[in-house]
């Protein structure tokens, strides 16, 4: 078993220097670049806790005892402002207290931050981690290799990891097949990219298949990458349905209920009937959409159900450490509304 002795070798440092950086006494201040090597170094050599150690000596005689703490993995914004991700939260947050769990709220800066996660995730704080935000991949094989961790929502689909989500790309062919059974053929795109770069997004991947598979044009100017903002959603669309009427669509496929929300503002303003004019569909079924008006049509995603399997998921691989990694996809439902 690696000692602190051995770590402060490998560093070229004192043994209270080490011990000083782990246990993040701020009594003395120690040089930034030497923090970072002791940390490189009790990663490489496989450093672990006094506690934990004696947990693992005791285990032979009794089971370790869990802490009954998970991680999220999300910005409190997304956990509680996001309609979408908030839905995720109260399935996750109902199913972990149902079942005597509390749950701890970290961001990437919290990853980032070597004595945060020495505590949290190499001293096993809590049990397991459910991820929502993008972590970048070492920091994820680092975890997953320590704790058991389950991916919700997109970021983590071709991760091998178990994850929970639904199929994006089936649910976009859907609303766009939906559109051109209503006689569309000039169909729009507004969603969003992946960092800067939209055509791997997967919801983008159904709109291009569909519309090969029934073979009708995508006009390049019709597709935006709104960033997920509704104010560029808004914007955009005002400005291509400005356009004279042979030279803008007939629909629009939003990836995104709030998207098409937005959407729909710039084509009452412009004087344009909903569904005669110009037709919308989005993908979440958010609340707000069967109030709207017309009311939205849109794939509706069961994002609590989602919060739910999530955590159960994560609880079944804490208690049974099965060492598979699940890929669950929930199913989606088409609900036709006022605006196609």
């Amino acid at each position: 078993m690696v000692r602190l002795k051995e770590i402060a070798e490998h560093v070229g440092v004192s043994i209270t220097t080490v011990s000083r950086v782990i246990k993040n006494d701020p009594s003395r201040n120690v040089n930034p670049d030497t923090k970072k090597k002791i940390w490189k170094a009790v990663k490489e050599l496989g450093y672990i806790p006094n506690e934990y150690a004696r947990q693992l000596v005791l285990s032979s005689a009794q089971e370790k005892k869990h802490t009954k703490r998970i991680a999220w993995l999300a910005s409190s914004r997304l956990a509680e402002t996001n309609p979408y991700f908030s839905k995720i939260y109260s399935g996750i947050n109902e199913t972990l207290n149902d079942a005597g769990y509390t749950l701890l709220l970290i961001s990437n800066e919290d990853l980032e931050d070597d004595v945060l996660f020495h505590q949290i995730i190499r001293e096993k704080e809590v049990d397991g981690v459910l991820l929502i935000d993008e972590v970048d991949d070492e920091k994820l094989t680092e975890i997953k290799d320590l704790i058991p961790v389950v991916g919700v929502d997109f970021n983590y689909s071709d991760h091998a990891i178990s994850t929970v989500d639904y199929d994006r790309e089936e649910a976009a062919y859907q609303a766009v097949e939906h559109l051109i059974t209503r006689g569309h053929e000039k169909i729009g795109f507004i969603g969003g990219g992946i960092g800067i770069e939209m055509t791997k997004e997967k919801r983008f991947k159904g709109f291009k298949k569909a519309m090969n598979d029934f073979e009708l044009a995508i006009e390049k100017h019709w597709i935006i990458n709104s960033n997920w903002c509704m104010e560029q959603s808004y914007l955009a669309a005002k400005k291509i349905l400005s356009e004279t009427k042979n030279n803008r669509p007939t629909a629009i496929f939003c990836a995104g209920d709030l998207l098409a929300i937005a959407a729909m503002r710039a084509a009452h303003e412009l004087g344009l009937n909903i569904p005669s004019d110009i037709a919308f569909i989005g993908i979440d079924n958010n609340e707000m959409a069967q109030y709207i008006v017309p009311a939205l049509t849109t794939i509706s995603v069961p994002q609590y159900e989602m919060g739910v399997i999530a955590a159960k998921t994560l609880m079944s691989q804490i208690e049974d450490n099965p060492n598979m990694a699940l890929k669950t996809l929930l199913p989606f439902e088409l609900l036709v509304r006022q605006s196609t």
